[in-house]
């Protein structure tokens, strides 16, 4: 049988560690792993045979770092890895009923706009390494260690264009629940389960007994086979060497619980060897098999935020679209993105939960446009999006580099059509708006609508897109010349809810069309809808009249807890129908949207906004306002509430590092009016990742923030020796430095490096970072602190400064 063959219908079992055993055969700090595929073979081909012999059916090939940001020779190193995988799998006398997995991790760098490697830059780079699997004979690719979703992403597209083979992902999440990048786990599943790999699950990061929490979430939404993989506990040291603190025995006790609670295939990871998970198999093997069951669910999600349609009416903001808006049209022509992202912003703080983006004009180029203005939005903005376009190329190319899953706007009932979206739709994952138009027009009556939505349904079956992820648009079209449409409308809606099941969407403000004082009659008509059964409403979130609706029919409906979303939003409402001040999305973000109010230094600073953030500077500075009167005001106060959001929780990694974007093109405008005056500067910190590390997302994201923080950072790069940095520390004398390592395998190196500070230059403070460290892990290897995260890093920099 093959591996999709019995997926979520029999228990199979991974493999377990292979770096921490490495380690104790022999493998240096430091030392990339995957050289041993050509310098060590027969401990590699050795390790296999364990994992074969222990009963495993899916074992990694040794190619999890294999990637050309490391090596120069891939394709060798990869191909030799597989072999060497195959050929255990022989010598244990498994070659019916196991499989070799091309194993794939990340690369070690921050996707843009976060960091410098572009998304189909980063879809290049795994597919180099899948192909070269593929072709030596790799049953499954296996994406593992993922953190970030959005490079998870890059790699399954890359794997579903390199060959046909199952596809496996498993993530990262903290303790929250939450992806380094923001993403939580609803989100994350959705956006995996739309792009069509074959299981989904979570390895490393914890032991089995932290990662319950984490899988009962996913098994409450996922459909797929779900995978987990933890790690034997929490790392230490011991005579130079990193173990792990939970046997096998303790192990396979924990998993037998969570197998249990009906997950599907199981492993191991850091730590675990193969007498890990032979025990995991004898333990868990008896026990009765769950299959996965449909789970009935719509999401549309951005890189952070997780918008599930359903439960109650999701506002989808109109105003990034250039119909009727001169402005907007003119922003498009003249590439005037900021203003673009303002409109987007404005509408997030009114109160939207998805954004829609059409940037359509015959004369411009719209595919780039769509697909400039997709990553930018994502940029600055939390908020989902929905691509609103007839253009295929823009279409896809939006599609591609969309961070999540997007809402698709739209499909209809033409062949032609739907031959051309829907497999988009099926690849990219997306929930798609269905027009219930086709050949014959537009049908006038509900049961014309419902025929032709119901032949969208049945297109959707045949391109395996869930029916879940299809929204009917009722097509609201003006009672100014069609009195009854208002009325066919509405039965489509109720019809949809109550015949299928089924999600609706309008876009409610073309019922007025040609009518006076229209959003009297628009703001009564989405009412109408919602109670109707409307799931989505596209409406101008700014629109005082639409909102009251919307929070009114909320609050009536038992749809806002205790009224708070109306409370918030009218606590200062008067009798004449004003506001006696600006409230949280409501008037007062409608009022600066309506008269086109530019964002403040401040808010630029917090929304990520780089070209306003150094405009709004420019400006302060030509008033005669003192630089750094400005930088004291609303730069580092901005910089400031953003942090303290980070270390909350409430705001994420994408949105802390656009703000520290947008605070350092304020600093370059500052630079040039102060260029003949000293810089002032709080010290010196000394950043690197550690010898054989080439992982050097969080040290970039920690030198980002310091250098904001007024710090001059002395970044000497990755896979840096002890002796350089002891050596730089002394020539600069540098009170602090920082150090980050990602593999538990480079830790050795962290606390040598440590060791040699120690010696040579003991006033030296040293704060230590990444992925495997723990606040027990920093004490044991002599750290003087432990951060979780580029903020923290920065308070104990002021800490040992004095600032």
């Amino acid at each position: 049988m093959t591996l999709k063959e019995r997926l979520g219908k029999e228990w199979l079992f991974c493999d377990g560690g292979t770096g921490t055993i490495l380690q104790e055969k022999g493998l240096k700090g430091g030392e990339l792993p995957e050289t041993w595929n050509l310098l060590r073979p027969d401990d590699i081909k050795a390790l296999g045979r364990a994992y074969f012999d222990a009963g495993c059916n899916i074992v990694n090939s040794n190619t999890f770092g294999a990637n050309r940001f490391k090596y120069d020779n891939v394709a060798e190193v990869v191909a030799a890895g597989v072999r060497l995988c195959r050929e255990a799998r022989h010598e244990a006398g498994r070659d019916d009923d196991a499989y070799v997995a091309i194993d794939i991790g990340p690369t070690g760098k921050l996707l843009a706009p976060m960091g410098d490697l572009p998304f189909n830059e980063a879809v290049e780079v795994f597919a180099e390494e899948i192909k070269a699997g593929a072709e030596a004979g790799g049953d499954l690719v296996l994406i593992e260690t993922m953190s970030d979703s959005y490079e998870a992403k890059a790699a399954i597209i890359a794997a579903h264009e390199s060959c046909d083979l199952p596809v496996i992902v498993t993530m990262v999440y903290d303790e929250t629940g939450k992806l380094l990048t923001g993403g939580s786990v609803e989100g994350t599943v959705a956006m995996l389960e739309g792009l069509k790999v074959d299981a989904i699950g979570v390895n490393c990061g914890f032991g089995p007994d932290k990662m319950i929490p984490i899988v009962k979430r996913i098994l409450a939404c996922c459909s797929l086979p779900v995978v987990v993989n933890p790690n034997a506990g929490l790392p230490r040291t011991e005579g130079g060497k990193t173990v792990f603190d939970i046997g096998p025995e303790e192990f396979s006790n924990i998993m037998k619980e969570i197998a249990e609670m009906g997950v599907h295939v199981m492993g191991g990871c850091c730590g675990t060897t193969p007498a890990h998970i032979s025990e995991l198999i004898k333990t868990v093997s008896p026990l009765p098999f769950k299959a996965p069951e449909k789970k009935h669910g719509t999401y549309v999600t951005s890189f952070s935020e997780c918008v599930e349609i359903g439960p109650k009416p999701v506002i989808i903001g109109e105003r990034i679209n250039p119909t009727g808006k001169k402005r907007f049209k003119q922003a498009l022509r003249e590439n005037d993105t900021d203003y673009i992202l303002t409109e987007g912003l404005k509408q997030e703080e009114s109160g939207a939960h998805i954004l829609d983006v059409n940037v359509g004009l015959p004369e411009i180029d719209e595919p780039s446009m769509m697909e400039n203005i997709v990553f930018k939005l994502q940029s600055v903005t939390t908020l989902p999006l929905q691509l609103d376009t007839t253009d295929i190329e823009a279409l896809e190319r939006g599609m591609r580099i969309y961070n999540g899953k997007p809402m698709i706007n739209s499909v209809n009932g033409k062949r032609e059509v739907i031959e051309a979206v829907m497999p988009l739709v099926a690849k990219y994952g997306g929930v798609l708006v269905g027009l219930p138009l086709d050949e014959a027009g537009i049908p006038e009556t509900s049961d014309g609508r419902i025929a032709v939505a119901k032949k969208i349904y049945e297109a959707a079956d045949e391109y395996g897109i869930s029916r879940d992820d299809i929204v009917i648009d009722g097509l609201a079209m003006t009672v100014s010349s069609d009195p009854t449409s208002a009325i066919a409308t509405l039965d489509t809606v109720r019809r949809i809810r109550d015949e299928f099941g089924g999600h609706s969407i309008l876009g409610v403000s073309n019922i007025s069309f040609g009518l006076p004082a229209r959003e009297l009659i628009t703001a009564h008509f989405l009412t109408m809808a919602m109670q109707n059964g409307l799931s989505c409403a596209i409406i101008n979130p700014c629109n005082d009249h639409m909102m009251a609706s919307y929070r009114s029919y909320c609050a009536l409906m038992n749809k806002d807890p205790q009224c708070l979303g109306f409370i918030n939003a009218y606590s200062e409402y008067k009798s004449d129908g004003t506001f006696g001040g600006a409230t949280a999305g409501a008037a007062g973000t409608a009022a600066s949207a309506s008269t086109g109010a530019k964002l403040s230094l401040a808010e630029s600073i917090e929304r990520g906004v780089t070209g306003r953030a150094a405009e709004a500077m420019q400006e302060g500075i030509s008033e005669g306002t003192d630089p750094l009167e400005l930088i004291n005001s609303e730069l580092i106060p901005a910089l400031d509430k953003v942090g303290q959001g980070f270390e909350k929780g409430t705001v994420f990694l994408p949105q802390l590092l656009m703000s520290a974007d947008a605070a350092k093109a304020a600093f370059e405008v500052v630079k040039k009016s102060m260029a003949d005056k000293p810089r002032q500067v709080k010290g010196k910190v000394i950043l690197a990742t550690v010898k054989g590390d080439i992982h050097d997302i969080g040290k970039n994201i920690v030198k980002v923030m310091l250098e904001n923080y007024g710090y001059d950072v002395i970044d000497l790069g990755k896979d840096v020796a002890p002796e350089t940095i002891v050596d730089a520390a002394i020539k600069d004398d540098v009170k602090v430095v920082g150090l980050s390592a990602l593999m538990t395998t480079t830790v050795v190196s962290m606390e040598e490096t440590i060791k040699l500070l120690r010696e040579k230059k003991p006033d030296t403070k040293v704060v230590v970072g990444g992925a495997v460290m723990t606040q027990e892990y920093a004490d044991k290897i002599g750290a003087d602190a432990y951060s979780k995260d580029a903020m923290q890093t920065v308070r104990y920099c002021d800490e040992v400064f004095g600032v």
